[in-house]
């Protein structure tokens, strides 16, 4: 990660569950020079995930697209979810690796003039993803881990893996 933070910077990690918090948890060695805050999806794999970060941690509903009924409500219900994590924290900086549950909440700091940085996910070498389309056009950094990423996000910044 080229940027530089300190344990003063207010920063919210946040990704859905899996593979895409996997990856987001490989950003552990920042999280540890700021005043960190870990957003993501409640499942029965993470549930312990509150044990060990206590009150550096909130869970969203979980929820993709696959659950179609439902999908529609608990988006808008994240989206509440994710303005009251937004202004009780208060951050300076949003980092996600996507996907879905990221997206209100980057659309949210925004808004507030919050800085956002998306890291393209490291499963996608040749497409862009959802979150990516929508997030490309609003992030202050927008970094790819695959060189040919640069062909579909020509103002992204390539950093490499960080896995």
């Amino acid at each position: 990660m080229k940027h530089s933070f300190n344990e003063k910077t207010k920063i919210i990690f946040i990704s859905s569950t899996g593979g895409h918090f996997a990856e987001l948890m490989q950003l552990k060695p920042i999280m540890d020079k700021c005043n960190y805050h870990i957003v993501t999806e409640k499942t029965a794999t993470n549930r312990n995930l509150k044990e060990k970060y206590k009150n550096k941690l909130d869970f969203l509903v979980y929820g993709t697209r696959k659950t179609k009924l439902l999908y529609p409500f608990i988006l808008l219900i994240n989206c509440f979810i994710s303005l009251f994590i937004f202004l009780k924290i208060r951050p300076q900086v949003i980092i996600t690796t996507g996907t879905h549950t990221a997206g209100p909440m980057c659309c949210i700091a925004k808004i507030f003039g919050c800085k956002i940085i998306y890291i393209e996910t490291f499963a996608n070498r040749t497409s862009k993803t959802a979150t990516g389309k929508l997030l490309y056009h609003i992030a202050d950094t927008f970094v790819v881990q695959w060189e040919e990423m640069l062909e579909l996000y020509p103002k992204a910044k390539y950093w490499g893996w960080i896995f």
